[in-house]
This record gives structure tokens, sequence and C-alpha cells, in this order.
């Protein structure tokens, strides 16, 4: 009954900036925390980022800690990654889920069919 649809991605020059959007249907969007979670080519799927389900805590991988920020409007029903200082390494596909605010993908029992984020050198 939940659907989750991501927008935002595109192709951006390293150092640029990315906001991308995740839409959720439901009114018990907020009832969840949410997370974004990313997978590049010849790699497995990576945690990015994770949000309470108030948007009070956040969670952030090593690897984006300082660049990425995750938010979310519950009156929107729609999380957001805010992505700066964008690096090549940054280029995957980017997904967001619904989830119990963890770092493995299979806290999570929701998923968008992701954007793709490609960073030029």
């Amino acid at each position: 009954q939940v659907q989750l649809v991501e927008s935002g991605g595109g192709l951006v020059q390293a150092g640029g900036s990315l906001r991308l959007s995740c839409s959720a249907s439901g009114r018990t969007f907020s009832n969840y925390a949410m997370g974004w979670f990313r997978q590049a080519a010849g790699k497995e799927r990576e945690f990015v980022a994770a949000v309470s389900r108030s948007g009070v805590s956040t969670y952030y991988a090593d690897s984006v800690k300082g660049r990425f920020t995750i938010s979310r409007d519950n009156a929107k029903n729609t999380v957001y990654l805010q992505m700066n200082s964008l690096k090549p390494e940054d280029t995957a596909v980017y997904y967001c889920a619904r989830g119990h605010m963890g770092y493995i993908s299979n806290q999570y029992d929701y998923w968008g069919q992701g954007t793709q984020v490609t960073v030029s050198s």
C-alpha cells in the first residue's frame, strides 16, 4: 500500500550540489524512519543517511558526513537528501526507503525505484 518515488537526480560537476526528494503515499508516513541508500556500479548497496520519524535524529555514513543532509517534511510526506560538495565517487543510483532507523537494508520494508546521480570529474 506504500509507494515511494524519488526525484532530483541528474548529472552534476564535481563540487556541485543536488537535492533529492522522495515522496511517499500513505497517512502513516510520520510513523516510520526514512533512509537513503545508494548502489554504484560494481558495488553493493550501501547506507547513506537516515532520519527518525520526527526528523530530530539523523545518522550518516562516514563517506558523506559533513556534505549531505537528510531531512523530512511530514506534512508533505516527503524526505530530502541535500548533497553538497559532490565527488565522482558519489555516482550511484540513490534509493529512499521506509524503515526502522537502521543502517542495514533489511531493516527497511518499502523502497523506491531509485534515481541516478552522476558526478563528473
